[in-house]
C-alpha cells in the first residue's frame, strides 16, 4: 500500500450528535509525483465522544482518488459561481471551443422564438461582421462542395430542386426569394417561381445533369453544332411555361397562390446539361444558341458551378465551365445570365 504523507482534516458542520469531516491526505510516487485523495463523511458522535459512521447501509463516507478529486475542483471552479448567479449555462472563455460550449450555444439558437432571438442578436451585435460573413462563405463553400458531388452521382431531378431550393443564392442577386407555390396552373408545375428584385416574378426550370440528356445533337448540321432533341424539348416546356403564367398575370387565385407577386413579361433560366468538356467552338456555338433568346437564357450545371464558386470565394476553374479566359469569366457571364 501506497505511505500516506501528509494529512489535513477540517470539521465542516457540527450538531448535538453529528458531525461532518473532510480529510485530504497525500500519496507519493516514485516518479516524484503526488496524489491528493480527499474523504469527506457523516459521524455519529458516541456517550464517549467517539466518532462513528452516521450509517452503514448506505455508508456516510465517500472517498475520492485523486482523479476524482481533481474532476470535483475543476467541477466546482467552473459552475458554482455561475450556479450561485442563477444562470444555467455558460460557456468558459479558457475553453470556447469544447464540445459543451458547442451544445450551449446549440440550445442558445434553438430557442422557439426566432424573432426574438435574431433581434436579441442584432441589438447587442452577437456575431461581429466578418464572423457573419466567414459563416456565410463557409456555408456557401459547403454547399458547392455537394454540388460538386452531386455531379459526380447519378440523381433524380428531385434531389437537384431541394439543393436549388436550399441555395438560391447561386441564381444571383436578381432574385429575391423561391416562392413556395410552382403550380402555375393545373397542367404546367415548374421547378421553382422566383420574386425578381423588381417585384415581379420569374420561372427557373431544371433537368438533371444525367440520364443521357445532350446539350449538343450528336451530329453537327452545316459544320454548326446544333441543340439536341432532349434540349429543344425541354426549351419549349420553359417557354410554354412562361406563356402560361402570362396568361394566368390577372388570375386573382393566381395572384394569391404567388404571394401577390405581380407578373409582367416573365422570364425564365432553364438549367440544362454539362459543358465541361466543351471546346472553342462549342462555347462560340452557345453564345449563339443563348443571344437567340430573349426572355430565356440556358446554363448548364458547369456554369451554375463556375458561378456558385465565385461567388463562395472559391477558385475558379474556368475552363471545366466551358468559358476560355478564366480573368474575364465574371464580365462574360454577367453579361450572359439574367441574375
Amino acid at each position: 500500500m501506497s505511505k500516506v504523507t501528509a494529512s489535513k482534516s477540517v470539521e465542516l458542520k457540527r450538531k448535538k450528535t453529528v458531525t461532518t469531516r473532510a480529510l485530504f491526505w497525500k500519496i507519493p510516487h516514485d516518479s516524484g509525483a503526488e496524489d491528493i485523495h480527499l474523504k469527506i463523511g457523516r459521524y455519529r458522535l458516541t456517550e464517549e465522544l467517539d466518532e462513528v459512521l452516521e450509517t452503514i447501509q448506505p455508508k456516510s463516507e465517500l472517498t475520492l482518488d485523486h482523479e476524482e478529486f481533481q474532476g470535483l475542483l475543476k467541477f466546482l471552479g467552473e459552475n458554482y459561481e455561475p450556479f450561485r448567479q442563477g444562470v444555467k449555462a455558460f460557456i468558459p472563455l479558457d475553453r470556447p471551443f469544447d464540445v459543451e460550449s458547442a451544445r450551449q450555444i446549440k440550445a442558445l439558437f434553438s430557442l422557439p422564438d426566432k424573432k426574438a432571438l435574431i433581434t436579441f442578436i442584432l441589438q447587442n451585435r452577437v456575431i461581429p461582421d466578418e464572423l457573419e460573413a466567414g459563416l456565410r462563405q463557409a456555408q456557401r463553400a459547403k454547399a458547392v462542395k455537394r454540388f460538386e458531388e452531386m455531379l459526380t452521382q447519378n440523381l433524380r431531378e428531385p434531389e437537384w430542386q431541394r439543393w436549388f431550393e436550399a441555395n438560391s443564392w447561386v441564381l444571383g442577386s436578381q432574385f429575391v426569394r423561391v416562392l413556395d407555390e410552382r403550380h402555375i396552373d393545373i397542367q404546367h408545375i415548374s421547378d421553382f417561381l422566383m420574386e425578381a428584385y423588381d417585384g415581379f416574378l420569374d420561372v427557373v426550370e431544371i433537368k438533371r445533369p444525367e440520364g443521357g440528356m445532350s446539350f449538343w445533337a450528336s451530329s453537327l448540321d452545316h459544320d454548326n453544332y446544333i441543340p439536341s432533341t432532349e434540349l429543344t424539348k425541354a426549351v419549349a416546356q420553359a417557354t410554354r411555361y412562361i406563356y402560361e403564367v402570362e396568361r394566368e398575370a390577372d388570375s386573382v387565385k393566381f395572384l394569391e397562390r404567388v404571394d401577390g407577386i405581380r407578373t409582367v413579361k416573365p422570364r425564365c433560366i432553364l438549367v440544362f446539361g454539362r459543358s465541361n468538356n466543351w471546346n472553342h467552338k462549342q462555347r462560340e456555338a452557345y453564345r449563339i444558341f443563348n443571344a437567340s433568346f430573349h426572355n430565356l437564357s440556358v446554363l448548364t450545371y458547369d456554369h451554375v458551378l463556375a458561378r456558385a464558386r465565385r461567388i463562395a470565394g472559391m477558385e475558379i476553374e474556368a475552363d471545366k465551365a466551358g468559358v476560355d479566359q478564366p480573368a474575364t469569366f465574371a464580365e462574360e457571364w454577367d453579361d450572359d445570365i439574367p441574375f
